[in-house]
């Protein structure tokens, strides 16, 4: 399985942004899939994730209310909907997925990550 994230670059505090994840897989509905990010110096942290069939999602409490997660089965793509954006949300963003059957904020049970995509936020 490889993963591909793209739609990172620079914006402005208060803009907007969306992040693609295209997955080379015929089974991607089987895959609950998850973004995170790595701000420069810190760990990875997670971000949101969002089951199989799209129904139900979780977040992080540092994106509420402002970032939306969503997939296209059909397109094999999951999404990040970024709003609202801040400097605090500068950060190199990655996708991943997971054949658990359940959802996690723990990178352990992600078997696949993509290349990751960089997000920048200026003031």
């Amino acid at each position: 399985v490889q993963l591909q994230a793209s739609g990172g670059g620079l914006v402005q505090a208060g803009g907007s942004l969306r992040l693609s994840c295209v997955a080379s897989v015929r089974t991607f509905s089987h895959y609950y899939m998850g973004w995170f990010r790595q701000a420069s110096g810190k760990e990875r942290e997670f971000v949101m994730y969002i089951s199989w069939s799209g129904s139900s999602a979780y977040f992080a409490d540092s994106v509420k209310g402002r970032f939306i997660i969503s997939r296209d089965n059909a397109k094999n793509t999951l999404y990040l909907q970024m709003n609202s954006l801040k400097p605090k949300d500068t950060a190199v963003y990655y996708c991943a997925g997971s054949t658990s059957p359940f959802g996690s904020v723990s990178e352990e049970i992600y078997e696949f990550w993509g290349q990751g995509t960089l997000v920048t936020v200026s003031s």
